[in-house]
């Protein structure tokens, strides 16, 4: 099958606001890599308990005019998982940025994912190793931390005081008994 062919037959997208938006069929690796880090880090944890993780590839639908698809989420009613998607207000969605959808994902996404309810957020950036977590306080997702993994050549280069004030491990809000480490969610990258 022609190259071509193949790319167009498959197109991504989300609603937002009402309006189309075209995704990439063909995400990069390391995007795809971090996705499925986080994914297998709550699938395993959630196992035997009332809450799924859900990976990439599930339509999300939040209201008549937006249907999204999230990188990762978790869902605790579920009542709210159909046979198409899931309808309703995750506990927790996973953004991974790619450079085509910085401004949604920071703005119109994060905006109505505060207003449906959506307990936390998670914005990761591949390129910086960043993860920024935002909770819902005050029907807003307030930016709680941003958590860096840095590289040894930089990690070389400070001084005890800065090593020490490094975090390479956090916790979910919704999980007082997993600690996610940042090694985990970067592993594996190329």
């Amino acid at each position: 099958m022609n190259d071509n062919l193949a790319r167009t037959e498959y197109q991504r997208s989300e609603l937002l606001n009402g309006r189309l938006v075209m995704m990439s069929p063909r995400l990069a690796y390391n995007h795809n890599r971090i996705a499925s880090n986080i994914f297998k880090l709550f699938d395993n944890y959630l196992a035997g308990k009332n809450c799924t993780a859900i990976a990439d590839g599930t339509d999300l639908y939040l209201t008549e005019k937006d249907r999204l698809v999230p990188d990762m989420m978790i869902v605790c009613d579920r009542d709210k998982i159909k046979y198409n998607g899931v309808h309703g207000a995750p506990d927790l969605l996973v953004e991974v940025l790619s450079p085509g959808t910085y401004k949604n994902d920071r703005g119109y996404k994060k905006n109505l994912y505060a207003k449906c309810g959506v307990r936390e957020y998670w914005l990761v950036e591949p390129a910086s190793f960043t993860v920024e977590q935002y909770l819902l306080e005050n029907d807003q997702l307030e930016i709680a931390e941003i958590y860096h993994l840095y590289p040894d050549y930089m990690l070389a280069d400070m001084d005890e005081q800065e090593l020490a004030a490094i975090v390479t491990a956090f916790k979910c809000s919704l999980y007082d008994d997993l600690l996610i480490k940042l090694e985990d969610i970067f592993a594996n990258l190329i």
